[in-house]
């Protein structure tokens, strides 16, 4: 472990790595059910879709999380990134819709989108062997590199209080934590327009705010474990509750569940399933304009995320510079190539790999424990899906309490500084997008550069990604 990690060189060992990679897989298992639900509820996907989407899923993120591991070294986590599916949804609705080559089933349809996903991630394995990508992230103006750890904080305060723990009832939804609990002017207000839900949120409530001290409090007297028990303790609380406020059995589910995969379904539906015939019948523009907004989205997703959590782990050298960074781009790409081979869409890294950082987790043996646990999600899906929203919500709260902090890095005296922070930290928890946050960045910063004489600070690239970034929020999108 020592030869392959250089676990003393990072100042970590094997327990620590291992509680790092077990808590980014607790924080990441829902994509495990969410993604192949949100690729297929969009329409009438089969039932073999999803099955096979759910198995891309698993074994994408592993790859991926294994080049990571093993090439770059790194403790980030990576799975088909939020945001994006709810895109390729979109697409292949659209797809589906148009009846492109006779091409009238969300089924055929989804084969189809695939080569969208296949040709962006081999543009990405080319841009990243050739650092292409890593020029990118250098040419990110320093106070914007500084100010994506704190955006990125404040992202995961919204997720943790808001989109994370979402529940539904016969009055609609979803009703959230934060809008629709703390929201309402008195507890009747709130039960009234809950409805049914109304009970689980307080249940919620109560867990979420439970685990979260817990972790806090450990992490005060400096338990390494203290965000993954923090999250066990709010998942037996839940439990807990369920079984006896609400009388309902948490482990349900676990009664008639499926532990064999579907291999079967994957081969048949999603493995090297590319229609390149019907996709070539789909507008050249079409085409183009669908591989470019996929591309600057998943690029500047990754890029902050691996910039912002770097950051938090004391990983960026003097000039705000990540090693490895090479390698870590091609582990993005490697598994958008995978995604694309077996079923799902674009891998990124995520940033709930803040909450295994977080744990101690420093080397590239936290995301093969991640990748391992997804592996065995293969088998074990069930059980990875009774981890309820709540336990964690509390460790994407503390997370983004930990990484809001990185505010006091920047110089507030220097506007070329705070303009395209402020911008960021208050664009990317409303847009939800780490790529059009950093994207908005970029341009605060240049048109200021530009009209206050220092247009010769502002690099080439800087420009052209400003440029690029417009063209997609005013053209392309």
């Amino acid at each position: 472990m020592e030869k392959l990690f250089k676990l003393k060189q990072n100042n970590t060992n094997v327990r620590t790595e291992v509680i790092a990679g077990l808590t980014t897989f607790m924080t990441m298992a829902y994509i495990i059910m969410l993604n192949p639900n949100l690729l297929t509820d969009w329409t009438q996907g089969s039932h073999a879709l999803w099955n096979a989407i759910f198995l891309a899923t698993c074994i994408s993120s592993a790859i991926a999380m294994f080049v990571m591991a093993f090439l770059a070294n790194k403790p980030f986590g990576l799975a088909p990134g939020m945001g994006l599916n709810a895109f390729f949804a979109s697409v292949v609705t659209s797809i589906a819709g148009m009846g492109i080559a006779g091409v009238d089933s969300y089924d055929k349809a989804f084969q189809v989108a695939l080569c969208i996903i296949l040709i962006e991630g081999v543009v990405f394995l080319i841009l990243s062997l050739f650092s292409i990508r890593e020029k990118i992230v250098e040419a990110l103006p320093l106070g914007i590199r500084l100010g994506i750890s704190p955006a990125i904080g404040l992202m995961l305060l919204n997720i943790g209080f808001g989109s994370n723990n979402g529940l539904y009832s016969e009055t609609g939804g979803p009703h959230y934590m934060l809008a629709n609990f703390f929201g309402s002017l008195t507890p009747d207000a709130a039960q009234k327009a809950m409805g049914s839900a109304y009970d689980t949120m307080v249940l919620s409530v109560i867990t979420t705010f439970v685990g979260l001290f817990v972790i806090v409090v450990l992490a005060h007297h400096k338990v390494k474990a203290s965000v993954l028990i923090g999250m066990l303790c709010s998942s037996c609380i839940f439990w807990a509750g369920q079984a006896i406020f609400l009388e309902t059995n948490p482990f349900e589910s676990l009664k008639d569940a499926s532990f064999i995969p579907a291999f079967g379904d994957l081969a048949d539906k999603t493995l090297f399933k590319f229609d390149f015939g019907s996709f070539f019948d789909i507008s050249i523009f079409t085409v183009i304009t669908l591989i470019v907004t996929f591309c600057i989205i998943d690029m500047f997703d990754t890029i902050g995320t691996l910039v912002g959590t770097a950051s938090r782990a004391g990983m960026l050298d003097e000039n705000g510079k990540m090693p490895q960074m090479r390698e870590a781009l091609t582990a993005d790409a490697v598994g958008t190539v995978v995604g694309a081979v077996t079923g799902t869409s674009t891998v990124t890294t995520f940033i709930e790999s803040a909450s295994g950082v977080e744990a101690g987790g420093r080397t590239g043996l936290t995301a093969l424990v991640t990748g391992l646990c997804f592996l065995a999600c293969i088998f074990l899906a069930p059980v990875a899906a009774i981890i309820p929203p709540a336990a964690t919500s509390a460790a994407l709260i503390y997370v983004g309490i930990l990484m809001f902090s990185g505010l006091k890095k920047i110089n507030f005296d220097d506007m070329s500084q705070v303009l395209p922070v402020a911008i960021m930290v208050i664009a990317m928890p409303i847009t939800s997008s780490i790529g059009h946050a950093i994207g908005l960045g970029l341009i605060c910063y240049s048109v200021f550069q530009l009209f206050t004489g220092n247009a010769k600070k502002v690099s080439i690239l800087t420009y052209v990604l400003s440029l690029i970034f417009l063209l997609k929020f005013f053209i392309i999108v």
